[in-house]
């Protein structure tokens, strides 16, 4: 007996019946969305989001806060991010609500992305993957050999991981098509003039501590050309001075033992 005649009997649906199943189905659309808002209260902005997208039917998904600078010095910048995810079909109204929370809306991005017809086609693929593991399910119980038993055994574990593959792809589409995304970035608004009563004597301190780095850096880069000239001086120079003063000290003996010549001949 062979097991391929029921693997030949697997049926599929044209991509005409597909496309017209998507015009009768409803629209399977993936929503997202990423603003950035100004706010003098990110962390009470984030609060309000939060309760915005609970309202809703939604949840908060993540939250990040992140603060800059001295708070006591009245200097803190502190931004906050916040990723919710709600029902599609709240998306609009509460992207709306989530835009009153800051003053000001700096930035803002929403995408769209129809997966329709790939959602008829997974369902459409895993009724056919469905029917292909019934049909090997009867072939398994009607096997009159263990060989015959094994071959059909080993081709239904490969139609049942193709059956899960696919309806994990497919609760992946219904968790993106019926939540959207939408990330926040709640910051607070750029002063027009920053004055800080502390800033002079933080310039000094600044400018104090560029001087020290110079005069550091100054002192390591000599100190390295007098570490990199030691083997010059002691491997060339040292050895053309010894040698010079040893052609200097010959040069002279000479000079006397002619001197002593001479003044002897004279006498």
């Amino acid at each position: 007996m062979n097991s391929n005649t029921g693997a030949s009997q697997q049926s599929s649906l044209p991509a005409s019946v597909n496309a017209a199943q998507a015009t009768t189905t409803e629209r399977k659309i993936i929503q997202n969305a990423a603003l950035t808002l100004e706010t003098d209260k990110p962390a009470d902005g984030g609060r309000r989001i939060a309760a915005i997208a609970e309202q809703s039917g939604g949840y908060v998904a993540s939250t990040d806060t992140r603060q800059r600078g001295d708070e006591d010095a009245g200097g803190a910048n502190i931004t906050v991010n916040v990723e919710v995810r709600v029902p599609s079909a709240q998306f609009t109204n509460v992207l709306n609500q989530i835009r009153g929370v800051g003053s000001r809306v700096s930035n803002e991005k929403t995408t769209g992305q129809d997966v329709t017809e790939e959602y008829i086609d997974l369902e459409a693929r895993i009724r056919a993957k469905q029917a292909l593991e019934a049909q090997f399910l009867e072939i398994m119980r009607t096997a009159k050999s263990v060989r015959d038993a094994l071959e059909v055994q080993t081709q239904l574990a490969e139609v049942r991981t193709d059956i899960e593959r696919l309806q994990g792809r497919l609760r992946y589409l219904e968790n993106q098509t019926s939540l959207s995304t939408i990330k926040i970035t709640l910051e607070m608004p750029e002063p027009l003039v920053a004055t800080r009563t502390s800033g002079f004597f933080r310039s000094l301190q600044r400018a104090f501590g560029d001087g020290v780095n110079a005069a550091a850096t100054i002192l390591l880069v000599l100190l390295r050309i007098f570490i990199a000239l030691v083997p010059v001086v002691l491997l060339v120079f040292l050895p053309i001075a010894l040698l010079l003063r040893f052609l200097l000290r010959r040069f002279r003996r000479r000079r006397l033992t002619a001197k002593l010549q001479s003044t002897a001949e004279a006498d």
